[in-house]
């Protein structure tokens, strides 16, 4: 059985997917052992409904020596990022990599980096007038969204594209290739 904690910092639509996942059987040989998070979210709240051990840090500039703290007790196959707004250290990167991934609302490298996540990144797809978009699953670094990528997939945007529908087709995709990455790891 492999472990997975997640960081969370919103909705945590991902991680309730996951869960569902390993409910229903999809997932059968994980199990979710530990929700942390960098502020007060429905993520956090709907964990500990599920008996999932769960931990409310505040963002200051120790938060990735608290998280590491947390993981060698819990010593969780990988970590996601789940909507996970906080950057995590170096030193915190390098000692977990190949063990933290992260979904991104973008085909990386584009629209990746500092300050570029949620409808941020799908009104600046929309702005530059993209044919496509997508979603990557990828590991994570000390430089942000710039670790290798485990997997990616497209969709095409119409032209009366929104952010708000844009936000829709990727949270789909984002489902189904987090799933599949961890079926694949």
């Amino acid at each position: 059985m492999k472990k997975l904690a997640f960081l969370v910092s919103g909705r945590g639509t991902n991680m309730l997917h996951i869960i569902q996942s390993i409910s229903n059987g999809e997932l059968s040989n994980f199990k979710v052992s530990l929700v942390i998070s960098d502020r007060s979210c429905r993520a956090i709240q709907y964990a500990y409904k599920e008996n999932i051990q769960t931990y409310s840090l505040r963002r200051t500039k120790t938060l990735s020596k608290e998280i590491d703290h947390l993981m060698r007790k819990d010593l969780p196959d990988f970590i996601i990022l789940s909507g996970f707004l906080s950057i995590l250290d170096a030193e915190f990167c390098e000692k977990w990599a190949g063990k933290i991934i992260n979904i991104h609302p973008s085909l990386l490298p584009k629209y990746g980096g500092k300050g570029m996540y949620g409808m941020r990144v799908h009104q600046k797809v929309i702005n530059n007038k993209e044919k496509i978009s997508g979603a990557t699953v990828h590991y994570v670094t000390k430089d942000i969204d710039s670790g290798n990528i485990i997997l990616k997939k497209s969709c095409k945007i119409s032209f009366q594209e929104t952010p708000i529908s844009l936000s829709k087709k990727i949270s789909l995709i984002e489902k189904e290739i987090l799933i599949q990455s961890l079926k694949n790891l």
